[in-house]
């Protein structure tokens, strides 16, 4: 299913679920060794999912936490290595879209949430991009919440907090002057 987060439409799906992550990757073209993304309710529900979590991700997730700050951390055993990709490392995510909170918050456990177009395509912005996006693939589609166009439009900034000092792998809309605010980075 695709809806919107507070930086682009997004494929959620239950990452416990290997059927569901294989869609997810087979819809997005996506190479199996990359990881997929979980959005969590809050720190606890990242905490159930991590494992020897720095403080770095503690103060990181309390300053920019819920919005679009993706945070790499050494996964727990409970997350099927398929959603690392095999590396044991998971990436997570606090969105402030009502959407995402609230379906996160119904299930009551963490979704995939990876961008929701073709991989190395252009990320989608609205419900008709993604139906633009996956027209050839409306099977692997099962619904795309229409949440109107996304405010943000570009893609969280994701930092590895699991290594030290913390790497910066992305820039979005948090940049490396914000994060240095509270963290040290590299």
């Amino acid at each position: 299913m695709a809806i919107p987060t507070d930086a682009l439409y997004s494929l959620v799906a239950d990452p416990f679920s290997l059927h569901a992550v294989g869609l997810v990757f087979v819809a997005k073209g996506r190479e199996i060794h990359r990881s997929l993304p979980l959005l969590v309710s809050d720190i606890l529900m990242a905490e159930d999912l991590a494992k020897d979590l720095s403080s770095r991700f503690f103060l990181l997730a309390r300053m920019f936490w819920p919005g679009p700050l993706t945070l790499i951390v050494p996964a727990s055993a409970k997350v099927p290595l398929k959603v690392t990709g095999n590396t044991g490392r998971l990436a997570v995510r606090q969105s402030r879209s009502k959407v995402a909170a609230a379906l996160v918050e119904n299930l009551q456990q963490p979704l995939v949430a990876t961008s929701a177009n073709i991989s190395d395509q252009p990320d989608t912005l609205g419900a008709d991009e993604v139906l633009i996006a996956f027209a050839t693939q409306q099977d692997d589609l099962a619904a795309v919440v229409d949440g109107g166009a996304v405010p943000g439009g570009v893609a969280s900034t994701v930092v590895d907090v699991s290594v030290a000092p913390m790497r910066v792998l992305r820039e979005g809309p948090i940049g490396r002057e914000e994060l240095a605010r509270v963290a040290e980075i590299s």
